[in-house]
């Protein structure tokens, strides 16, 4: 028998909550969506830069986590769509919400932010982890996807 000329690594997947799953949150409003994230923003950067978040939720709508996904300048920064989901794949997520802020605190989208949203909508509905939301957060105040009726 001959020997392979390659070597494989072995692929393992885990899963080590630190929290019993009725200890998380549940997310089942856009408003509850918002104090959430906004409480998992830093105070000191929400008005200075943007920054690209999201929130895993499993099937019953519980965070399983929150996750830094990019940051800025002041007007802009990148949602890189392979990183959100594989992200989301590796949670094993069966939801995700989206959140970036505004720095200049007008929480209405721009074109652009209308545009990816609609592009992650659609690679959720693909990829069976749908985006439930897409939340840009101020301090004091929100703009809600789900809530405009865009996604």
């Amino acid at each position: 028998m001959e020997k392979s000329m390659y070597q494989l690594a072995e692929i393992e997947i885990s899963y080590k909550p630190k929290f019993k799953s009725s200890e998380r949150p549940v997310i089942d409003n856009p408003d509850k969506a918002y104090r959430i994230i906004l409480e998992n923003w830093s105070e000191d950067k929400i008005e200075l830069l943007e920054e690209f978040k999201m929130v895993l939720l499993n099937r019953r709508n519980r965070v399983l986590g929150f996750v830094n996904l990019s940051q800025g300048g002041i007007s802009g920064t990148v949602a890189d769509i392979k990183i959100i989901f594989a992200i989301a794949l590796k949670a094993c997520a069966s939801g995700i919400i989206l959140s970036h802020n505004h720095p200049s605190g007008e929480p209405n989208p721009s074109e652009a932010d209308i545009n990816l949203t609609k592009k992650l909508f659609q690679a959720g509905v693909l990829l069976d982890i749908p985006i439930l939301d897409h939340i840009i957060v101020c301090n004091d105040s929100f703009y809600s996807f789900k809530e405009e009726g865009i996604i």
